[in-house]
């Protein structure tokens, strides 16, 4: 799996050849269909992140890592 900011780089790349707006139709669906996989991919990643965060933070200072459980109910997403 691509690293956060690789992924968040090549959706910055399929963003700017959409904008640009000559792109064929089947390639724009193509980008869009793989920049809707990497926006997901970024999206768990800082959910990840936001997890880890949360956890130090009730550890009182006290820079222990934990493995982060997923929570059982989820926020709706924000866009």
């Amino acid at each position: 799996m691509p690293k956060f900011e690789e992924c968040l780089q090549r959706l910055e790349k399929i963003v700017q050849e959409l904008e640009k707006g000559d792109v064929p139709l089947e390639q724009s669906l193509t980008l869009f269909e793989e920049g809707m996989q990497l926006s997901s991919s970024c999206r768990k990643e800082l959910e990840q992140a936001e997890g880890k965060v949360e956890i130090l933070l009730k550890k009182n200072g006290k820079l222990q890592a934990e493995p982060l459980e997923p929570r059982a109910e989820k926020s709706p997403v924000r866009s």
